[in-house]
């Protein structure tokens, strides 16, 4: 009987040490998959930005940075609506033929609507621009803003921090 009783206290023991082992297993399992969600996440979200970036990436010509620009600026307070697009497309065209101010006004309100932050608009294409426009073409750019705000179906104001930093962006000193 005692010889029964030990073999019950070894299988027993065996028992609850391989739960153990089993639960501790779960446990570094569940832990590793929390670490890979988690990376994913982190993964997920610099694609995310990095998708977010690339309409603006992508952009090589000074005429379509301006037109973006111009257009992620004046449709910060809303979409843009005919009228406001008649007057970037005529502002646009004062720098450009006919042919050039459809394709960047089209890219632009595409990749506008892309890029939610008007601030990483401005920050991306502005530097871009300074590099290829002397000072007249950049004042001309900060006139073009104005009007674009200006015109079509009510006048938008665009906020100082936004006109600021486009200026110090371009170059030009800030007081």
């Amino acid at each position: 009987m005692p010889f029964l009783i030990a073999i019950l206290g070894v299988l027993g023991a065996a028992a609850f040490w391989w739960y153990r082992m089993k639960a501790m297993n779960d446990a570094a399992r569940e832990v590793a998959d929390v670490v890979g969600r988690v990376q994913g996440n982190i993964r997920r979200k610099k694609l995310r930005k990095q998708a977010a970036l690339s309409p603006l990436t992508a952009i090589d010509d000074p005429v379509v940075a301006a037109a973006t620009l111009i257009t992620s600026i004046v449709s910060e307070d809303g979409p843009i609506l005919p009228q406001r697009e008649a007057v970037i497309r005529a502002v646009i065209s004062e720098i450009a033929d006919k042919k050039k101010t459809d394709e960047a006004v089209i890219y632009a309100k595409w990749a506008a609507a892309q890029v939610d932050d008007t601030t990483v608009v401005i920050d991306k294409l502005a530097p871009f621009l300074r590099e290829r426009l002397d000072v007249a073409e950049r004042n001309d750019l900060l006139q073009m803003v104005n009007r674009a705000a200006q015109g079509g179906e009510k006048r938008l104001e665009i906020s100082d921090q936004r006109i600021l930093r486009l200026r110090q962006k371009l170059g030009f000193e800030v007081n």
